[in-house]
């Protein structure tokens, strides 16, 4: 499996005042069915009909208000609603949009061949741990992006000390 990680730096205003945020930046491949698993474990494990669960043609679709998850296939139906998921069968997926209802983790699957895609997108801490529970990230992957994490963590510690010691 070939990866790509990198972390991007974001400023984010909190009560007017500015924190520094990094969100794990992911390039990776992974099947259709175990991103269709991460969706359901991210958004409705607990109360998705077990036949919906089961299918592996069905997949939950939200609203952009409420944190986009969207399919693009050649074709589909929705099956019902439940809660703010909506349920839908497709045939021949070409892409998936996930958008955490936080706003901190933005994915797109798109297809490359058989079952798999090209997963990329910024991700949060939790979003990592659900992508590998569902076995779209394996071990190896989440090893380089904790190292990454803390090679970039130190070296921001580094910066702001150097950055207050400058200042009068």
């Amino acid at each position: 499996m070939r990866l790509l990680v990198s972390l991007a730096l974001s400023n984010v205003e909190t009560n007017r005042v500015r924190v520094r945020r990094t969100l794990p930046k992911i390039e990776t491949t992974c099947s259709l069915e175990a991103f269709r698993r991460f969706m359901i474990t991210s958004t409705c494990r607990s109360f998705i009909p077990n036949d919906y669960q089961l299918d592996a043609q069905v997949f939950p679709e939200r609203s952009r208000d409420l944190g986009t998850m969207y399919v693009e296939a050649e074709d589909k139906v929705t099956l019902g609603r439940v809660n703010d998921i909506s349920f839908v069968k497709v045939n021949y997926v070409l892409g998936i949009i996930y958008n955490s209802k936080s706003g901190h983790t933005e994915l797109k699957w798109r297809h490359i061949r058989g079952d798999q895609g090209r997963l990329s997108g910024e991700a949060s801490t939790n979003t990592m741990v659900n992508l590998y529970e569902a076995g779209a990230l394996d071990r190896s992957f989440i090893r380089t992006i904790a190292a990454r994490i803390q090679e970039f963590a130190r070296i921001t510690r580094n910066w702001d000390r150097s950055s207050r010691q400058s200042s009068p």
